[in-house]
């Protein structure tokens, strides 16, 4: 992976990084939330990050390929999340609520490493022609299931910087939480390749898992056929 850091909103952490991601045929789905609505399930000393004074809710399915620790060998998976995006008042970056993934080593690994809310899940996916099917059925910590076809329907593109879509994409850390800290895992892409697309959503209980209600509206699409990622090891930002 060649690294260009001029789109960058700050510079590299000075460490290498630890661990390399490729996310391909990737959807992100989206919905618009009242931000009082979203705040309440978000830990202090983080705030919702807010574009036009509304918070935004993402389910995100996607194939995790050549994920490995540096210098190991890679695996392949299926995962799919549930996030928003907070600020700790110096760097927005991205709240999971859930993450859930087929492989149960590396739920149990990332949930031990990154303090993130990883589930073992029974996951499918297939291409035909262009189009994606999606299939979620989660296996430990309660019920969720997800069923959808979709796919790209426009050219690539890329999102202007202050648009919606930009907002919701570029995105360069995360935040988790153990028993004592509030911790932050910097990561590294290039700007997304993104094309509009379409949904045919068959089921969706991923959000009510939460304890929240999906929105009637319908959602933004995006698509993105292939993101290669690095990950630094996570930090402690601050004690709680």
């Amino acid at each position: 992976m060649n690294i260009s850091v001029d789109h960058r909103p700050w510079p590299l952490p000075q460490e290498p990084w630890i661990m390399r991601q490729t996310w391909r045929n990737l959807l992100f789905i989206h919905w618009s939330f009242p931000a009082n609505l979203l705040q309440k399930f978000i830990p202090s000393p983080l705030k919702l990050d807010t574009f036009d004074g509304s918070a935004w809710l993402g389910v995100v399915p996607f194939q995790m390929t050549d994920v490995g620790l540096r210098g190991l060998p890679c695996i392949s998976f299926n995962e799919l999340n549930v996030r928003t995006y907070v600020t700790d008042g110096h760097k927005p970056g991205v709240w999971f609520f859930s993450l859930d993934v087929e492989n149960l080593f590396a739920a149990c690994l990332a949930r031990w490493w990154y303090h993130l809310p990883y589930f073992h899940a029974s996951m499918h996916s297939t291409c035909k022609e262009g189009s994606f099917s999606y299939l979620n059925e989660r296996k430990s910590g309660g019920s969720a299931e997800f069923a959808a076809d979709y796919g790209p329907n426009s050219k690539i593109f890329k999102a202007l910087p202050k648009s919606r879509e930009y907002w919701l994409t570029e995105r360069y850390c995360l935040y988790s939480i153990d028993r004592k800290n509030l911790c932050r895992a910097e990561i590294h892409h290039d700007p997304w390749q993104l094309q509009e697309a379409v949904l045919s959503l068959r089921k969706n209980t991923m959000i009510r898992a939460l304890g929240i209600e999906q929105p009637n509206d319908k959602p933004v699409l995006h698509f993105s056929k292939k993101q290669e990622v690095l990950i630094w090891n996570i930090k402690k930002v601050r004690q709680l």
